[in-house]
Parts: C-alpha cells; structure tokens; sequence
C-alpha cells in the first residue's frame, strides 16, 4: 500500500543550505507581515506611491476593492483561509521571497500562498517547513507572472495595471498556489523559497476537510450571462452519495470579476418537485444569515446539525438580492432544479413559488457530511458528467458507484464527488477561465485539478477519465499522455491513490475516423501499461463491441455513438473492483 503525504508515515527531510548572498536566519520566525519589503497597491489617484515589479507599475486599489479584496479581508480559495494584507494602499503589502522564516501554525493537508510573480515568467524556488516535532519537509513554490501567467489558473484577475503616467487596460493576475504538507503534523514555520521575483502576500495551513466528507460537488464549467436575477431565490437539487449528522454546503464564485451577495440559504430533503419535507433549515455563514462572497473565492456555510440521508435528493435554496448578472456555473447538471418568482423564498416548505426551472448548478459547489471515511473523486468530462443519461434519475456512472458502494461492507463507504464537465479536455482549455463567456467546457484537467481534486474534502482516491475530447480535437496520442502523466503526478504529490480508465470508443461519431481511433487505441496501451497510475479502470474492454472494438456495444450505445446511455454507464460502475479505490 503506497502512502503519500497525506499518510501519518511518511517524513520528509531536508537539510537546509543558504544560497549564496542569502541574509542569515533570524533568531525566530516571524508573522509574513514583519517581512513586508514590496509596495504592490497603489491609490488610484497616487499610482506612484506603489512599485510591485521594478518599473514602477502596481494594482489598482480600486479594482481590488470592486473585486471585494479590501485591506484585511479573509479571503477563502482552494479551501484556504488568507488575510488580504491590512495595508492601505502605498503602504508595504507583500515580501518578495528571500529565505524569510515565517510563523506558521496548524495542521492540514497543504499550505497555501497567495503570490504572484513579476519580472516577465514564472517564479519560485524550494522552500521548507518545519514541525511542531522538529522534522522539516521540502517544497517547491512557483507562481505565474502577474501580467503574463495564465488566466485558468488564478484566482482573480483585475482589469487594469497602474503605472505612474495612468492606468492601462490590462489584466493583473493574483494566485494562490497549494504545496502538500506531512498530514497530521503541526506546522510550527515556513521558509520561503529564495527567488526575489516572487512575492507573497499571505500564506496559510489548509485544514477545509479534515473533519469532512463530500457528499455532492460539481465542478464549474463556465462563467455565462445568467437572468438577470433581483430578488429571486434559487432552489438547487443535488443527490447525495453519503449521509451524515452534520451537514455544511459550499458556494465558489470562480472565474468572477466581482463579488456575490447571498441573502440567506437553507437545507431541507426533499419531498417532491421544488417541496421541501418539512421546513427547511437555516444555514449561517460566521454567524450571520448571509455572506458576500468576493471574486475568485469560496464560501462555507457553518456547522449545521441536520440529518442528511445517503442516495437522497437534497433541496439548497439561496437568496440573491442581486442583481446578478453572470455567475459561474455547472452547465450540465441533468437534473432540473427551480427558480423563484421575486423575493426570498428559502425557508418556506411548499414549492409554489418556484415557477420556473433551471437546468444547471450555478455557484453552489458542494455539500459536505461531518465525519465518515472521506471521498473518492471523479475527474472526467461528459461521460462522467452524464450526458446523455435520464433526466432527475440520477443514473450518471458516479451514482451507481455510490449505490453500490452504500450497498457493501468490504470497504469504506466513501463519498463519490462527480467532476465530470461536458466538452472537458486534459490539454486545452475550452473556457478561457477569465470573462463571460459562452463555452461552459471548463478550464483544462491540470488547471482545474486544484480546485476540483486536491481540495475536496478528505478526499482519498481520484479516478481520471477523460481524452476523447482531446483526441476528437485532433491531440496527438504523445501529447495527451503527457497531460494524463501529469495528473497523475500531481495526485501522487498530493498524496493521493490515483486511478486511471481507458478511453472508450466512439465509432460512428461524426469525426471520430479510423486515425482517432488509433491514437486512442495508443493511449489505451500506454495507460495499461506505463504505471504511471496505481490501477486501471479498463472502460474501453467493458464498452466495446467485441465484434467491432473501434465502436461501443448498441445495448451500451445512448445512440450518437460517443455516450453510453443508462445501461453503459451502470456498466462501467459496475465494473469497478470496490477494493482499488482504497489507499
């Protein structure tokens, strides 16, 4: 059994050397703060009080704030509470990384930064944290330029650049950038790597799922224009694969350029249509009904005591006093869901007020049950997705691995996370990750893998699934396993059991030629047998057609020759050995 960082035995070891020219530790560690040496954000009105890259540009405190990233706000992404420096603008607000040890404390599965790098490329270098039990591990910290690095990956994105003769319209990236941690260890300090062009604007340990499993998520797949919505209320179904007594639901508003306001949300089960069984339950947010949550961040609701039941629908209903405009969402949520005539309807029983439907998940991201055994993640696109499936029946291939789980005592009853985005590729990215934007296929599997794997809570095992997308699209066999591999190394950084499935034919698709099917048929090969992944979901063997192997099986076939239908995907669940998701 192969333990990564997330298992107790494991410890790293690093002997830490002093580059050369290297300032000399100081006698104890002290807060990130202390070490504030770089003016990153300036007045609007005096942009040459800051000068984050050397050449006299800077943020503008105004977007920052349109944005919601005011002086000493928390600011919750990728799970990981950071304090947006209290500083005022032209005032020092980050550390350019030079081998500073900062007091860090807590227990969790990784630390993050939030950084940027400026100088033109990317930045970074290795750092080292240090335990409460005098061992240390090592860890590389890279950030993406903040005018150049990519807009998939970041966690905001403002829309001008300050210099001192007025502000350009251009897009300045911020970052939070995770490196696993020894699980189980308390942190006691970090030493920041030894790269000048990196700054740090706040660090913190990750601790969103420790004592959490998931029972329900959805990626987000695009940022579209939504309504309008003034003064509606949105009444979300979403089917649970785990059950609990505690229950606690989150909201991301990823990809967004400004924030959004909840007026107040509830839990309830639910009974039929939009009716709740019973009244539904008041979610708080720090203590009060509602939260306004920033551009690029997440927001967990508290600790509620309620009884979630496994494999039943759960009714998530949000207040918007709006107006909303655009929001990030799941495209493809093959369930419908409810939309309310005007005014706050989340606490009430009966669903007469929801008068129209939704069929996607916009920002609600996840529900999580108190303790249990942890989740399984399912990273893949539509045919994990469901696309293609019966509408409200919840038979995607991720809800019969739930069922069957519940239904067995030979391994842990883990919670099963579907991360499957319709149109999905592991190479590409189809939405671009910053605007609005009328492709819901995500960002790609690496530039998603953050958000939608390693911060899920307690997440154990991820299966990967995907690349016929990829390949429909004209990727080569070598460039696709790159991506595959690379997934496959991020997991292991990550500490986590990885699996692969192999791509499963699409003959008789438009586009997908004897020359694709090649190139799966390569890939295919080089999953099985490249050890890159602990185990193989051999998805292509369960679905072909023996008679045929370039096309699915026709009582597998949903009929446009790409998805399986119900009785596919319950194949591929069922095909699954239980016992290759345990770690």
């Amino acid at each position: 059994m192969r333990r990564g960082v997330r298992g107790s035995a494991v410890v790293f070891v690093l002997l830490a050397v002093l580059s050369p020219g290297a300032p000399a530790r100081a006698a104890a560690p002290l807060p990130l703060e202390r070490y504030f040496d770089n003016t990153a954000v300036s007045d609007d009105a005096r942009p040459g009080e800051a000068d984050f890259d050397g050449s006299g540009a800077s943020l503008s405190a105004g977007d920052l704030a349109a944005a919601g990233w005011t002086p000493g706000r928390t600011l919750t992404v990728l799970g990981a509470p950071l304090r947006w420096p209290a500083r005022a603008p032209g005032e020092p607000d980050n550390v350019r990384a030079n081998g500073q040890e900062v007091r860090v404390t807590g227990r969790g599965d990784a630390l993050a930064f939030l950084v940027a790098a400026t100088g033109g490329d990317e930045a970074g270098g290795a750092g080292e944290v240090a335990y409460a039990d005098g061992t240390r591990s090592a860890f590389r910290l890279t950030s993406p330029d903040w005018r150049t690095g990519p807009l998939a990956t970041k966690a905001v994105a403002l829309p001008h650049v300050s210099t001192p003769s007025g502000r350009i319209a251009e897009r300045a990236r911020l970052y939070v950038v995770t490196v696993p941690l020894a699980a189980e260890r308390e942190v006691a300090s970090v030493r920041l790597p030894y790269a000048r062009d990196l700054h740090v604007f706040a660090l913190a340990v990750r601790d969103a799922g420790r004592d959490w499993t998931g029972t329900w998520a959805a990626s987000t797949s695009g940022y579209p224009t939504v309504g309008p919505w003034t003064d509606r209320t949105l009444r979300l179904v979403v089917h649970t694969s785990v059950g609990g007594t505690r229950v606690r639901v989150r909201f991301d508003n990823t990809f967004a350029a400004a924030p959004v306001r909840i007026g107040g949300a509830t839990v309830a089960v639910r009974a039929s249509g939009a009716a709740a069984r019973g009244t539904p339950a008041r979610l708080s947010f720090d203590g009060a009904g509602g939260v306004e949550i920033p551009a690029g961040a997440q927001a967990y609701s508290d600790p509620l005591a309620f009884a979630v039941p496994a494999g039943a629908d759960l009714l998530v209903s949000f207040h918007l006093p709006g107006p909303v405009t655009a929001a990030p969402v799941h495209r493809l949520a093959v369930q419908r869901s409810y939309l309310s005539e005007p005014g706050d309807h989340a606490a009430e029983e009966p669903g007469g007020a929801y008068t129209s439907t939704l069929t996607s998940w916009p920002l609600l991201a996840g529900v999580d049950v108190g303790g249990g055994p942890g989740s399984v993640v399912l990273l893949g696109d539509s045919i994990t997705d469901g696309d293609r499936s019966t509408v409200d029946a919840n038979r995607r291939w991720p809800d019969v691995l739930a069922g069957r789980l519940r239904a067995q005592d030979a391994v842990p009853r883990y919670g099963v996370l579907n991360h499957g985005i319709s149109g999905n590729r592991v190479v590409t990215d189809r939405y671009p990750g910053d605007g609005v934007s009328t492709d819901q296929a995500g960002v790609s599997a690496p530039h998603r893998f953050d958000r939608d794997v390693a911060a899920q809570p307690s997440v154990r095992t991820a299966v990967v699934f995907e690349g016929v997308n990829d390949l429909l699209a004209g990727t080569d066999a070598g460039t696709l396993a790159a991506g595959l591999r690379e997934l496959a190394d991020r997991a292991r950084a990550a500490g986590l059991r990885t699996l692969a499935a192999t791509i499963v034919p699409c003959g008789g698709r438009t586009g997908c030629s004897a020359a694709v099917d090649a190139e799966r048929t390569e890939v295919n090969a080089w999953i099985r047998d490249s050890g890159a992944f602990d185990a193989v979901l051999d998805f292509d063997a369960v679905l072909r057609d023996p008679a045929d192997p370039a096309r699915m099986l026709p009582a597998y076939d949903s009929g446009d020759h790409l998805h399986p239908g119900d009785a596919g995907l319950k194949a591929l669940a069922d095909s699954v050995d239980l016992r290759l998701l345990v770690p």
